[in-house]
């Protein structure tokens, strides 16, 4: 045998590799929504002020949008295993801190080192997936299980977290990371086996890191700061202007210097940009959701922590359907556009389910059907879009291209808040000015208000939903794995050919 066949035969560690692998992105993602339900409970205990209190997400939101690219770039220098464990072990201490903080200054400092250290998890975790499973139908079941877990985790979170806030105490949505981290890093240490000549020892593009972190970070706080100083305050366009001309300094760096940080050959590939547009675009609308439902069940309905997240299961439930059962099964069939595009849409009916929102709204029939086509819809699109973003890909640049799918979710998920929340907060203040004068309970105006205003920022998410589905379905235009150059030609005669060529896993002889 070859040595080159050798080093393209499979591990055969991989599958355990890929539990822990599981493991630490569960812990991720859950942490992005966990601590969401426990922020009251902490302002509280720790006297963190009114205006304060958003640093507790925007602290982390910062640092790992921010340094997400050099994380995956490190990911590529390091070894995705070294930078997986230490990522892990990082996370873990920067929980326990958070568990103990005792005032705001330790809590924020804490959140701000969870997302460094999330920043170099986060795209090893997936490049490892990418360069240990090469062949198609074990990569789908790979990435099926990966998608589920990043699309339903956050969901995930809100019942944990509903579960130790209520039973137990806040800072136990701190130290319930720490037992995840330590099985996940004693798991890779043993069982994973890098991929040897993977790494990219190239020397470090500083330029690249400063203009990438500040651009990044610029462009996370602005979207942040918009949403409760407003469009239109100086710093807020400030930030945006910075985020701007940092960013468009970033590619102009990165096509002229040697060893870039982000090769522009990640970018400019057709099917990956398609992922990475048509994916930021769909976490826009979900996390606005993720936020309104939660405030509809909590404030509107009345229900506890623990019942709102039970409340949020049946989008789980899809969102695992949709992506181990539909997206694994057809993705070695189906090109992968056939099934993002579709899944998008079916994403958008779920939405639109959920645009008819009133204060007595049965559960039943509007929430559970909305949530489950959401679930479905999202899952069967995330599974191929998770694993189309780093197929392809020359194995030194896996780490980045990793990278640019969570800064993809990052920046979606920062903007989505803000900008469906900036929507519904127009639309309350709207409803109240015309309702007024003929209301005769303030309370029942303050929550028909509320409603009408979340249902006003749902319609947006179904439009960019539809978008989503639109840019996956025009700009991806690859064959499904294995198909070679043989398939169907696209428009032109020769693209759609050049690219199913990429897409085609190679076989090895045993």
């Amino acid at each position: 045998m070859s040595k080159t066949a050798d080093t393209l035969l499979p591990d055969p560690s991989r599958w355990k590799a890929l539990a822990f692998i599981a493991l630490a992105q569960l812990m991720v993602v859950l942490d992005a929504t966990i601590v969401n339900i426990a922020l009251p409970s902490a302002q509280t205990d720790l006297g963190i002020s009114e205006g304060n209190k958003q640093w507790v997400i925007t602290a982390y939101a910062l640092a790992f949008g921010g340094l997400l690219l050099f994380g995956g770039r490190i990911a590529d220098l390091w070894g995705r295993k070294r930078t997986f464990v230490v990522g892990l072990i990082g996370f873990a201490l920067a929980s326990a801190l958070g568990g103990a903080a005792q005032g705001e200054a330790m809590m924020f400092g804490s959140r701000a080192l969870q997302g460094v250290f999330g920043a170099l998890l986060a795209p090893a975790a997936l490049s490892l997936l990418a360069v240990m499973f090469t062949d198609a139908r074990e990569r789908a079941k790979a990435f099926g299980i990966y998608g589920a877990i990043a699309g339903g985790g956050g969901a995930v979170g809100l019942i944990l977290g509903g579960f130790l806030t209520e039973y137990l105490n806040w800072r136990w949505t701190f130290f319930v990371n720490i037992p995840f981290a330590v099985i996940a890093a004693a798991g890779a240490y043993f069982v994973i086996r890098e991929p040897s000549g993977s790494r990219n020892r190239s020397p470090l593009d500083i330029p690249g890191v400063v203009l990438s972190t500040l651009g990044l970070v610029a462009l996370v706080y602005g979207f942040t700061r918009a949403e409760s100083a407003g469009w239109s305050d100086t710093l807020t366009v400030s930030m945006f202007v910075a985020a701007v001309a940092l960013l468009l300094a970033f590619v102009v760096t990165e096509a002229r210097v040697k060893s870039p940080l982000l090769p522009l050959r990640v970018l400019t590939e057709r099917n990956r940009g398609g992922v990475y547009l048509s994916l930021g675009l769909a976490v826009i609308a979900m996390f606005g959701l993720f936020l309104f439902l939660t405030y509809y069940l909590q404030v509107v309905k009345g229900y506890s922590p623990v019942k709102t997240g039970f409340a949020f299961l049946p989008m789980i439930a899809g969102m695992i359907t949709g992506s181990t059962q539909i997206g694994t099964r057809l993705m070695t069939r189906v090109p992968p556009r056939l099934l993002m595009g579709p899944g998008f849409l079916v994403a958008a009916v779920g939405m639109l389910f959920l645009t008819q929102l009133d204060i007595d709204t049965s559960y039943a029939s509007v929430i559970l059907p909305g949530q489950l086509l959401l679930g479905l819809g999202m899952g069967t699109a995330f599974m191929p879009a998770m694993s189309l973003a780093t197929h392809g890909i020359e194995p030194r640049d896996a780490g980045v291209a990793s990278a640019m799918v969570n800064t993809s979710q990052q920046v979606g998920g920062a903007i989505g808040t803000a900008l469906l929340n900036t929507i519904a907060a127009g639309a309350t203040t709207a409803y109240v000015a015309d309702h007024a004068a003929r209301a005769t309970d303030p309370k029942l105006l303050e929550l028909q208000a509320m409603v009408s205003g979340f249902a006003s920022a749902i319609w947006w998410a179904v439009g960019i939903l539809v978008v989503a589905s639109a840019i996956a379905t025009v700009m991806i235009n690859t064959g499904r794995p294995g198909m070679g150059s043989s398939g169907a030609t696209g428009p032109d005669g020769g693209a759609e050919a050049g690219a199913e060529e990429e897409f085609r896993i190679p076989v090895v002889a045993h």
